[in-house]
């Protein structure tokens, strides 16, 4: 097995194990961008990623129906497209599930709906009983000339978002404890955007220099940023908070500490986090927001140095700040998957 050149990840137990599956391969011609970015580059800008969702892990049905799943693994998936400001090709989809005629068709017309919305045509895929949860495996296929990757930023650079982040943990928070979601945040789970043409347009008009998707939440996904730039990231609280999805009459130091705290760790977004030279999102922004009807928000500045620290609200000195993401192997822990 070959791959191309590889992308450091940042930190987290779960990419421990993945740079450990990854020592040792070699470089293939032909490939520019191997594995550690939102998916793999050949020399003919083709972009390809998979996105694997998993029922109980994922999404639960008691939660979303099977078309709202089949939706929402697919828009992930695309999702790494966006982050690479790679234009849809197509995907193909696997489904495995315990009873083909009752889940099958209703995941697929979800699936099949978000590709449409994106202009990605269903290539193929497979289709198999499982003897256990539903499975949506879901792989994408783009072009890209030239890739926005999570390697360009420079000491100096400013950190933009587009939308609002925290929604979607917002939602799981709700139903792990027993509640009906607000709606906002419910949709935000289960009908998520994949930033396409805002991140080709970042690219062509805004100069972007290096970007990704919010998955893992800004805090752990702005890590991989640093650590395949090897540069220094500062994010604001006070900017992030801006940006943070609040829950209906959600008020006072508590309640803000929650939407802080969900922005950051809470994934699931899918947003765009961008790194634009000194003064190109200022100029763009209006711009930005009358073309796509979405919020371009600064939340923070790439420095010299390693990792990622957050700069408190009321002016006390950057703090470092862990990742907090979500970890597919970690027990008794947060994050944005399944409580």
């Amino acid at each position: 097995m070959t791959v191309g050149r590889g992308t450091p990840l940042g930190p987290g137990a779960e990419f421990d194990r993945i740079r450990g599956f990854l020592d040792g391969l070699s470089e293939a011609p032909g490939v520019r961008v191997g594995p550690g970015d939102d998916g793999a580059v050949l020399e003919d800008g083709t972009v390809l990623s998979s996105d694997l969702s998993i029922e109980g892990t994922h999404f639960r049905l008691d939660w979303v129906s099977p078309e709202e799943a089949g939706y929402r693994a697919t828009a992930a998936a695309l999702s790494d497209l966006a982050a690479m400001a790679a234009r849809p090709l197509g995907v193909l989809v696997s489904v495995a599930v315990p009873a083909p005629g009752t889940l099958s068709a209703p995941i697929m017309a979800g699936v099949r709906a978000a590709a449409a919305a994106a202009g990605a045509p269903l290539l193929g895929g497979d289709l198999t009983r499982s003897p256990g949860p539903a499975v949506v495996d879901v792989m994408v296929v783009g072009r890209a000339d030239p890739p926005l990757l999570r390697s360009g930023a420079r000491p100096g650079d400013e950190l933009w978002v587009t939308g609002t982040l925290g929604a979607a943990a917002a939602a799981l928070e709700a139903w792990g404890a027993g509640r009906t979601p607000d709606p906002r945040a419910r949709y935000a789970f289960c009908r998520p955007v994949p930033r396409i043409e805002e991140a080709r347009w970042l690219v062509r008009e805004a100069g972007a220099r290096a970007g990704l998707d919010l998955s893992d939440g800004i805090a752990g996904d702005a890590a991989h940023l640093a650590a395949a730039s090897g540069v220094g990231i500062e994010l604001d609280a006070e900017a992030l908070l801006q940006v943070a999805h609040r829950l209906p009459g959600e008020t006072g130091d508590a309640a803000l500490g929650a939407a802080l705290r969900r922005a950051l760790h809470g994934g699931e977004d899918f947003e765009l986090l961008v790194v634009l030279p000194p003064g190109e999102g200022e100029a763009r922004v209006e711009e930005f927001r009358r073309r796509f009807d979405l919020p371009l928000s600064p939340v923070g500045q790439v420095g010299v140095g390693h990792g990622v620290r957050l700069r408190p609200r009321g002016g006390a000195p950057p703090q470092p700040l862990s990742a907090g993401g979500w970890d597919h192997f970690a027990t008794g822990q947060g994050g944005s998957e399944l409580p």
